[in-house]
């Protein structure tokens, strides 16, 4: 096929590259059936005319201001791989000319899944301060190094947010029999009662869990809506494990409720990545610490570009996006996660 008659792509993925989220094979199979013209968030608007008339989908989530739209006269799909839909374009005009906006997201909700289990089974048992003891040659035998332990097994459990990571995590804690509560105002009952899970409000989750999971989006609604009142209203020890995003929670709060030995935490995400040197959550006893590193798996960015080959073919079919997750109308505007700037 000449390049003249091959659809054009406009590839913009940063922090993402073609060649993360593509393996060699994939990344064979996009350049022989489209035209790639590769640019950045920055340089897109500078392309020529004639380019961006063809621009049949764009990779990445690079901004999109409505003049900018109105030259990508041949566009059908923008694919984000950065996972968080971002409002920088005006997607009530691409929803009015047909145009899909859908993300590569639900890659990361397995390996997230298993992080946020992890770091739930070490505040349960202490598995991470025992190993440093251990190191010092100062461990605790047998049932003294017990004194804190409990089980995940059995555990009254909630979850605040249920999107697709929210439903991994209940999968792989399906296996430890927990009592889960979700609390997730944006679906309905019958949704989560579908998925083996009790609806509960935020009150009966914070108040009734042994281990909290925040999975949770950061929305217009829900900026830093976890805060000392939320917390003073947890399980004494309990285990609060937050892996979205840090937006939702207010942070200060949060440490000061490990700090007072209310609760126990762990975290994938911070107000500031990476935290200042001398941030006192590193060395906060009673927090565990990971560098936002949960979803950040060779295997997963390289199911982002399997599922946008399935998605683009699809889409040249005259069919919808069924591999992706769709931006819908009611909610992407609300949106309010910051973009990663590394992988």
């Amino acid at each position: 096929m000449s390049d003249s008659a091959r659809p054009l792509v406009i590839s913009a993925p940063e922090p993402r590259t073609l060649d993360l989220i593509f393996t060699p094979p994939a990344l064979e199979r996009l350049r022989a059936k489209y035209r790639i013209v590769e640019t950045t968030a920055p340089a897109l608007d500078s392309l020529p005319d004639s380019e961006l008339a063809q621009a049949r989908y764009i990779i990445g989530q690079p901004p999109i201001p409505p003049a900018l739209l109105e030259r990508l006269k041949s566009l059908r799909c923008v694919f984000n791989v950065e996972s968080n839909l971002i409002d920088n374009m005006p997607y009530e005009t691409l929803f009015s000319r047909g145009i899909h906006v859908v993300t590569t997201g639900l890659v990361f909700a397995e390996p997230v899944a298993e992080l946020g289990l992890a770091m739930a089974l070490n505040l349960a048992r202490d598995i991470v301060d025992a190993d440093l003891a251990f190191r010092r040659g100062e461990e605790l035998w047998g049932g003294d190094g017990n004194a804190r332990a409990r089980l995940l097994s059995g555990a009254e459990v909630g979850i605040i947010g249920f999107g697709d990571l929210g439903k991994a995590l209940n999968r792989l804690l399906s296996g430890f029999r927990t009592r889960t509560r979700v609390f997730d105002p944006w679906l309905p009952p019958s949704m989560l009662l579908d998925q083996g899970v009790t609806p509960a409000t935020l009150d009966e989750v914070l108040s009734s869990s042994d281990f909290i999971f925040v999975v949770a989006s950061v929305t217009s609604e829900n900026q830093g809506f976890l805060g000392a009142e939320a917390f003073s209203r947890m399980r004494r020890n309990a285990a609060f494990i937050l892996l979205s995003r840090a937006g939702v929670v207010d942070f200060p709060a949060l440490m000061e409720a490990v700090r007072s030995g209310h609760i126990l935490a762990a975290s994938d995400v911070f107000p500031e990545e990476p935290p200042a040197e001398d941030h006192p959550v590193r060395s906060l006893p009673g927090f565990l610490r990971s560098a936002h590193r949960a979803g950040a798996l060779d295997i997963a960015f390289k199911r982002m570009g399997d599922m946008v080959l399935e998605d683009m073919d699809l889409l040249d079919r005259g069919l919808p996006p069924m591999r992706c997750k769709r931006a819908e109308r009611e909610t992407v505007s609300r949106m309010r996660s910051r973009p990663v700037d590394r992988n």
